[in-house]
């Protein structure tokens, strides 16, 4: 299951380099200062949440294979997907609503790093 983590997290990343550039070169001029930091902030979030994806593949290669860890790559997943997806077409729609879910994968986020950090404990 390691392997489907490290995937992710490269893909995640490498996606997360092209987001960059592409609102920094792509966006600039096109989106308000406001919506360029939300968008900057997506960005950043999608970044440390692949690298993460990354250390929890490595952390299952390493023998920690639980159901915690894996829950907590999966939640990872969701986060990025929730928290900085939102982010995303938030700042180049514009529609505020969609700033409702960007919570959601907040939490999504902590409870994954809450369960790599319990899974950890129980190594």
């Amino acid at each position: 299951m390691f392997n489907i983590f490290i995937v992710l997290g490269s893909i995640g990343a490498a996606l997360g380099v092209a987001l960059g550039a592409f609102g920094a070169h792509g966006l600039e001029g096109r989106l308000t200062e406001h919506y360029l930091k939300i968008y900057q902030t997506g960005v950043q979030y999608h970044m440390y949440h692949a690298l993460g994806l990354i250390l929890i593949g490595l952390i299952s290669w390493k023998g920690v294979e639980t159901s915690l860890v894996h829950w907590a790559g999966w939640l990872i997943v969701l986060g990025i997907i929730l928290f900085s997806g939102s982010l995303y077409v938030l700042a180049i729609t514009g529609i505020s609503k969609l700033g409702m879910i960007t919570p959601l994968g907040g939490v999504a986020f902590i409870a994954g790093w809450v369960l790599l950090a319990v899974s950890m404990f129980r190594a």
